[in-house]
């Protein structure tokens, strides 16, 4: 597995046939100039996390938000586009920068004093529409307003109120590093085979569902400011474990401290198999990114200019 296809033009590759996949490939690239990369050309692995109240909720999307960035450079696996390094340890995260500013980012007001639900629900209903779905079909609604909607003044339905349904929908259109709906959603990492499959839940379960861990967690972070946060994440798409962090360090350097605190949050959860292993056995990959310094990506990029001799096709033997 991989971030993004290592050798496919944009025109090559197939769309899902999905009446919202048009309706976005439309409104794509009046929003952007990587959208359609995102849409036919990134693979992410994604895992969905419970919360127990808002305060909860709170918390843990502040932790993982702030985290996310190394969760980015740890799972970095996206070096090459049509068949040439791209310049970039995770090209997928970088194409997110230039997909459309509106409904992407690191949300800073989810740092403010106050944030709950409710800031959430303000933030969603200023992201614009992309689509109503109504008697099996999708309605194009690109670019108007949800407010608009309650108001039962949405031009591609006028008269019409929504449904919960529709806002259901539209809280899947925002591409946050974080989505919150019912639960949190991690969304920085690149795909990629099956042990780091496993290891992405490991990382943020460890984090996020053991009470001491997650303290622990918010404590690495809790200082940084908005503008360090943006920064760190502008740049692990180029520096993955390299890039520079609050206090002169890099982010390899509180990777596995990090690691450790989620290490412990398995350890604390006691969630055994039948041979009586606990689940921190799923990190070990991730520990030895952090102890190398070596992402994926960065292996891959060793291997296209040393032994595949820059025959890209390699990469399909080696990912799997």
């Amino acid at each position: 597995g991989l971030g993004m296809w290592p050798d496919k033009t944009r025109e090559a590759l197939p769309v899902m046939p999905k009446g919202r996949y048009a309706i976005m490939m439309r409104h794509m690239p009046r929003v952007g100039t990587m959208g359609l990369d995102m849409m036919l050309r990134t693979c992410t692995i994604q895992v969905n996390l419970d919360y127990g109240s808002e305060a909860d909720m709170v918390k843990k999307f502040r932790t993982s938000l702030a985290l996310q960035p190394l969760a980015t450079a740890l799972f970095a696996n996206s070096p090459f586009t049509e068949g040439k390094p791209n310049g970039f340890l995770s090209y997928r995260s970088h194409i997110w920068s230039d997909t459309d500013p509106q409904r992407t980012g690191m949300l800073p007001f989810v740092f403010d004093d106050g944030f709950g639900y409710e800031r959430y629900v303000d933030y969603m209903l200023d992201v614009p529409m992309y689509f109503v779905f109504r008697d099996g079909k999708y309605i194009d609604a690109a670019g108007q307003s949800f407010r608009d909607f309650l108001k039962g003044e949405l031009p591609a339905l006028p008269g019409e109120l929504p449904t919960e349904s529709d806002w259901q929908d539209h809280l899947s259109t925002a591409f946050p590093e974080v989505r919150l709906k019912s639960f949190l959603e991690m969304r920085g990492a690149d795909g990629g085979p099956w042990g780091r499959i496993c290891a992405l839940p490991a990382l943020w379960v460890g984090l996020l569902y053991d009470q001491t861990a997650l303290d622990a967690a918010w404590d690495v972070v809790k200082d940084w400011t908005m503008e360090e946060r943006e920064a760190l994440r502008n740049a692990v798409p180029k520096l993955a474990l390299d890039a520079p962090i609050p206090g002169g360090r890099k982010l390899k350097d509180i990777a596995r401290e990090v690691l450790d605190i989620a290490r412990s949050g398995l350890s604390a959860r006691a969630k055994l198999n039948e041979a009586g292993d606990n689940e921190t056995g799923y990190l070990g990959e991730l520990f030895d990114i952090a102890e190398s310094g070596t992402v994926p990506a960065q292996r891959l990029l060793d291997l296209y200019n040393g032994p595949w001799g820059g025959d890209i096709t390699r990469v399909y033997e080696e990912s799997f």
